[in-house]
């Protein structure tokens, strides 16, 4: 999986905020702003990621335990989810 063209990440000083591009910015009806650690998982996700590696660059970069990492990264995926902005592998 990784983030759909037609999206990007920009950093306004402390803020992370999801931006559209193009076509994408017609249908795109909501903001999303990012807190650190969900840039840190967008910009993983820049490249084919799957949960496993985005939870082990999670816990490498974080101090969190497995279990609250793995919540984490569960509900950012479906957060993307829900406002389509995640392409699945096949």
């Amino acid at each position: 999986m990784k983030i759909k063209d037609g999206f990007v990440l920009k950093t306004i000083g402390d803020n992370h905020i999801v931006v559209p591009l193009g076509a994408q910015a017609v249908d795109f009806r909501c903001m999303i702003t990012l807190n650190d650690t969900g840039a840190f998982l967008w910009e993983k996700l820049a490249e084919e990621q799957t949960t496993a590696s985005l939870l082990q660059a999670l816990l490498a970069e974080y101090a969190v335990d497995e279990e609250t990492a793995q919540k984490d990264v569960d509900a950012f995926l479906n957060n993307l989810r829900e406002n389509d902005l995640l392409e699945e592998s096949l």
